[in-house]
């Protein structure tokens, strides 16, 4: 079973990783001649989802997971269980695969004429409408209890409530924004650019994958998705790494797993990621934020430099029912993939009160 970078972090933190679960039925559900956000059709859309518990007589029991940046339907384990935050015996829980991540229609896996670097451009807004088909046709529910989501997770949460704000009464977002602000784009380039510039890359038609400049990658995510705090106190040794030298080569092999037109293209994706884009508001992600109507946690992490707290801090301003409550981390950005036991058993909690 292919796992999360966060996962596999996780998986190497030995105290913690007898909590990782993997149960539940992968499942996929077609949408025909979907049109997206750019006026490109898909003839066929292919949304990866898995579920968790019971759907209740009334439909009124779901919450829905979008998957985040360089994780699957699986990303979540650590907080799926009774008692914790996605309680399946409680709750319904779907999980979805975004666009592009390699189980729902992506460069990787779709066919001529959109394999591979003809893959269209997908905006967020096209992963919620295709997620609330799989909800609205598949379960046909109504509405449902809360969207949550980590990293570009939350970006799909905060969009959930800004597109559908009758739909849900929470929306939960961790360690992600409404915006990708302008650091955050050029961030981005660079660990794109990385990957590109390896010659095997060849403009994304290649056949073996540039595997030079995905450990490129790795080493690019290796600092910035961490903290200075993290290395100054060698946290990296709760993962047995002794040296630096031992920390770029873990990061450089964990992204060498990956499709590089993927990651790419769901980079891409990221880069424009604004919720003032949404039909209706003109480019501005503040009246966006003010439309929502669910009660919102707005949950940044305080060392995360992918998402930094003070534009978060920003953001959350702009939202009428709104709790902000900091992730106490040196994990930096991977803390909200639950990639040490102290900071996945935080979120559970804080999500758990939030929700009760």
């Amino acid at each position: 079973m292919k796992r999360s970078v966060f996962q596999l972090i996780l998986l190497s933190t030995l105290t913690f990783a007898q909590s990782v679960r993997a149960d539940g039925d992968h499942k996929v559900f077609e949408i025909n001649d979907f049109q997206l956000e750019s006026g490109t059709v898909l003839p066929l859309a292919r949304i990866s989802y898995v579920t968790h518990g019971s759907l209740n007589a009334s439909r009124d029991n779901v919450l829905l997971v979008p998957s985040f940046y360089g994780g699957d339907h699986h990303g979540y384990d650590f907080l799926i269980g009774e008692g914790r935050a996605l309680d399946s015996s409680k709750y319904f829980i779907v999980a979805t695969d975004m666009f592009q991540n390699g189980l729902s229609s992506s460069p990787s896996n779709t066919p001529p004429p959109f394999s591979g670097p003809n893959f269209p451009a997908i905006a967020i807004r096209d992963n919620i409408e295709a997620g609330y088909r799989l909800l609205t046709e598949e379960f046909g529910v109504s509405s449902i209890v809360a969207v949550l989501g980590f990293s570009m997770g939350a970006q799909q949460a905060f969009q959930w409530a800004v597109s559908y704000p009758d739909f849900m009464e929470y929306s939960v977002g961790w360690c992600g924004s409404a915006v990708e602000h302008p650091h955050g784009v050029m961030r981005l380039e660079g660990f794109k650019s990385a990957i590109m510039a390896d010659a095997a890359y060849n403009g994304g038609n290649y056949t073996e994958q540039p595997l030079v400049g995905l450990a490129a990658g790795g080493t690019h995510w290796s600092a910035w998705g961490t903290s200075q705090e993290w290395y100054r106190n060698r946290e990296f040794e709760q993962l047995g790494l002794s040296s630096l030298e031992e920390v770029n080569t873990f990061f450089q092999n964990l992204f060498s797993n990956l499709d590089a037109n993927d990651y790419i293209w769901l980079a891409n994706t990221w880069q424009n990621n604004n919720v003032g884009d949404t039909p209706g508001f003109n480019g501005d992600y503040a009246a966006a934020l003010r439309s929502i109507k669910a009660k919102v946690l707005y949950m940044p992490c305080e060392t995360d430099m992918y998402f930094h707290i003070d534009a978060l801090r920003h953001e959350a301003q702009f939202i009428p029912d709104v709790q902000f409550t900091v992730i106490p981390t040196s994990w930096g950005h991977f803390a909200g993939g639950g990639s040490s036991p102290d900071d996945a058993a935080f979120i559970n909690q804080t999500i758990v009160d939030f929700l009760e």
